[in-house]
């Protein structure tokens, strides 16, 4: 009962597991260094205008006060054991004691008859034991009373016989299923680390952004580091807990797999040796495996009712994910695990993040029309001897109004500016004494420069890249795809299985149920004719003469009467 109770959790957190780990990027913590995750992904800490844009300038006015949104009102209306049992008005709510109490009521039906089961037959067994209470098959019925308890005998186990066949298939079908699901969620979870990691990686690129001594603001590379930290702290944090929760669920799931093979294992066995015990009337035998069947029964009760319950809670679930796809940003029992935030709010980080990306196209170009393709004297700090034809400025990806625009002819695209200016990279010579060296051959720039404005594009790249991913995280939409791809996908073929489990458990329960009534009364039929064909040959002939002369006996008494009357 414990581990049909663990693969309920189970299955249950393979539907949930992914808002654990987005919430565990937006709350890993209620302080300390890991409470900035949250300030992280809801836009706190940034870069440059980003800093204080969500939570202070940013902040677009949310939609006005919707009503609560009860996610699966209509599936979750049921008798509330913790009161009273009344119906359950709450909806789907994992946090709330009142749902899996209802819940819970769906399973009552097998639970109470695994307790009158228990009960029922243990009394029986000890009056038939103790009291010396039977039921033989006598009179002249009795043949054909033997015959219909035979053939019932052999249709309930192989309803029994099906039942474990049944239960072999749906486990094995619902373990793939979940496994599948389970995948999809790990992988889910890993493109969140992938993009964090990313961002992390391209983010470190931004501290030697440092083009001829043209900085960015120093506010902006404060905040730069700080982002880098959070998002390394949430990419670990999520990864961690993922690889953790994963293990354990696979570990539960192999557990309960292991035991369903055994109960539909010993199910098989038990109800098919119980009927050639019964038919060969082995009655001391047969009572080793009614017992066993006794408890056997009754723990299967208990699973079908396990499984009854774990059927609806995935069911409920499947059915508020998909319903808060409609609705994520109302006011549900998902909101105090994944607190989205309103487009408005989302479109203005994005508008800022584009600023980021001006001011660091702004400070590449300064130093591409003041150094590179200026033909200063050699007396100049950043004279390194630049020659040649002028080199393309950085293309500006956005114009005044921050909207998308199209690239000049004379400019070169973020996508392909490392490849174009290393063209105009000029050889060094030895003699040179600068930092940054002096140029030997024609070129706009030197090997330094050249690393420098590689490093401010591919910061420009990584905010253009992975910007509107975190705020698809932010926003929800990330969340909101996952859970349309598991209803969709995902929760069809397992409730599907669920019921297959379900009937499996149902079908050995009735069948091995059935067969252990009938074992006593078979096992207990009176011996007819058979017997003698049994005996050894002598009994058998002393057996016949004794008849005959008991036979002519009664013949001869019978006719001297005849005789004297005639006389």
């Amino acid at each position: 009962m414990k581990m049909a109770f663990l693969t309920g959790k189970a299955s249950f957190f393979v539907l949930v597991l992914v808002l654990v780990s987005l919430r565990s990027i937006s709350a890993l913590s209620q302080d300390g260094s890991d409470r900035d995750a949250l300030k992280l992904i809801l836009g706190e800490h940034n870069l440059g205008p980003l800093k204080n844009g969500i939570n202070e300038d940013a902040v677009a006015p949310g939609p006005e006060m919707l009503e609560p949104l009860l996610l699966a009102s209509n599936r979750t209306k049921r008798p509330d054991i913790l009161n009273h049992f009344r119906c359950y008005q709450g909806g789907w709510d994992i946090t709330n004691k009142h749902y899996w109490a209802s819940v819970g009521f769906t399973g009552a039906a097998a639970f109470i008859l695994a307790v009158i089961w228990f009960i029922s037959f243990g009394l029986v067994l000890v009056a038939h034991h103790c009291c010396g209470w039977r039921i033989n098959i006598k009179g002249k019925e009795s043949v054909s009373s033997q015959r219909i308890c035979l053939i019932l005998l052999i249709v309930f186990t192989c309803a029994a016989a099906i039942g474990c066949i049944l239960l072999s298939v749906g486990q094995d079908e619902f373990h793939g299923e979940a496994m599948h699901t389970l995948k999809y969620v790990v992988n889910q979870s890993d493109y969140t680390v992938k993009t964090l990691r990313n961002v992390t990686e391209y983010l470190s690129l931004a501290k030697t952004i440092n083009v001829a001594q043209v900085f960015l603001p120093s506010d902006v590379m404060d905040d730069i580091d700080k982002l880098n930290r959070d998002l390394s702290t949430a990419a670990n944090t999520l990864a961690d807990k993922t690889s953790e929760n994963s293990a354990k669920i696979r570990k539960v799931f192999n557990a309960v797999r292991s035991a369903l093979i055994t109960v539909a294992a010993l199910m098989l066995l038990l109800s098919i040796i119980g009927l050639f015990l019964s038919i060969l009337r082995h009655k001391h035998a047969i009572h080793i495996f009614i017992l066993s069947g006794w408890l056997l029964v009754a723990i299967t009760f208990i699973l079908c009712g396990v499984f009854v319950i774990l059927n609806n809670a995935i069911s409920d679930t499947c059915m508020a994910m998909d319903e808060w796809v409609d609705h994520p940003h109302a006011e549900t029992a998902l909101s105090n695990i994944l607190p989205c935030v309103d487009q408005r709010t989302t479109n203005k980080s994005l508008i800022q993040s584009k600023e980021v990306i001006t001011d660091i196209v702004n400070v590449v170009n300064q130093f591409v029309y003041n150094i590179a393709n200026a033909n200063p004297s050699q007396d100049y700090i950043y004279y390194y001897n630049q020659t040649g034809p002028v080199m393309p400025p950085l293309c500006y990806p956005y114009d005044s109004q921050l909207q998308d625009r199209q690239c000049g002819s004379y400019e070169v695209s973020i996508a392909n500016a490392s490849e174009v200016w290393q063209n105009y990279t000029c050889e060094l010579s030895t003699s040179g004494l600068s930092t940054f060296g002096r140029c030997n051959s024609v070129g706009r720039v030197t090997p330094y420069f050249y690393k420098e404005l590689v490093s401010a594009v591919m910061e420009i790249y990584a905010l253009q890249l992975y910007t509107p991913r975190l705020l698809s995280l932010q926003d929800c939409n990330f969340v909101r795809d996952t859970f349309q791809n598991i209803t969709s996908n995902y929760c069809p073929p397992l409730e599907h299985y669920l019921k297959i489990v379900n009937a499996g458990l149902g079908m050995i329960s009735v069948g091995v149920l059935l067969c252990l009534l009938l074992w006593i009364l078979y096992a207990n039929r009176p011996q007819r004719e058979e017997v003698f064909v049994n005996l050894p040959l002598p009994v058998k002939c002393i057996s016949r003469s004794q008849k005959n002369s008991v036979n002519s006996s009664n013949g001869n008494h019978v006719a001297t009467p005849n005789t004297s009357n005639e006389v």
